[in-house]
């Protein structure tokens, strides 16, 4: 890749599944790649793989949900690297249960964390893109186009996330907004459901996954079109969970 189409790329919720092998497919083509999340440790691992394998990359702490972590984190970033091109604003939980258990807090943090991020990261770097060009990269996901039974919080924060993607992208003319709705992934993602009955559920929906890379591959297309062109969505599935 030439340096003139070499970006500087922000992604959220990069120390695992999605998000680490984003960073790693995006490193491997040129880009810049700025690691957010909370486990620090794990992030300062893959900056270092990174660049040891040629690539460019930094780690920053970053809860998403802190409206005031994410604008520190863009400000620091771009005072080092310039101007973000991209977000990709990946960062996400997924406790399942029914709705009778009434899980109050894993519902207050799924908000907080799959549409409060969301947000908070768009807010963080909207003014400049609108200024310059850039692009928003929304991680939604199959549960924002079905619901499914003790996933009515999740799938509503992911009916969200596309919802605010479409909205975003209807009201602006100089920044590209693509939705990304990944079907089932093996991640980290199931492990934070704590109800018993629907952990074995889950196990048996997730039998049949994709390699994170299959993610990273799609976000790494929709970034690599020119800037004329808007990738508005992709739902990317396992062949066999047709």
């Amino acid at each position: 890749m030439s340096t003139q189409n070499a970006k500087v790329i922000l992604i959220t919720g990069a120390s695992s599944g999605i998000g680490e092998a984003t960073a790693r497919v995006l490193a491997q083509a040129g880009h810049t790649v700025l690691l957010g999340a909370r486990r620090t440790d794990r992030l300062e691992t893959l900056a270092q793989r990174i660049k040891q394998d040629g690539g460019n990359a930094k780690a920053y702490a970053l809860d998403v949900a802190s409206r005031d972590n994410f604008k520190q984190v863009v400000a620091d970033a771009t005072a080092e690297f310039g101007a973000i091109d991209v977000l990709v604003n990946n960062a996400g939980l997924m406790p399942l249960a029914p709705m009778s258990a009434l899980k109050a807090d894993e519902w207050d943090r799924m908000i907080d964390v799959n549409i409060k991020g969301v947000l908070n990261g768009i807010q963080a770097v909207l003014t400049a893109m609108e200024e310059r060009g850039g692009h928003i990269i929304n991680t939604a996901s199959i549960a924002a186009h079905n619901v499914f039974p003790t996933a009515a919080v999740y799938c509503g924060t992911k009916f969200a996330v596309h919802a605010i993607s479409d909205g975003l992208r209807m009201e602006t003319q100089n920044v590209r907004v693509t939705t990304i709705s990944p079907g089932v992934v093996e991640s980290e993602l199931a492990r934070t459901t704590t109800d018993a009955g629907t952990k074995a559920w889950l196990e048996d929906f997730r039998k049949v996954a994709l390699k994170p890379e299959a993610i990273a591959n799609a976000i790494a297309y929709a970034i690599a079109q020119p800037d004329d062109v808007n990738v508005d969505e992709m739902i990317v599935q396992p062949t066999a969970a047709h």
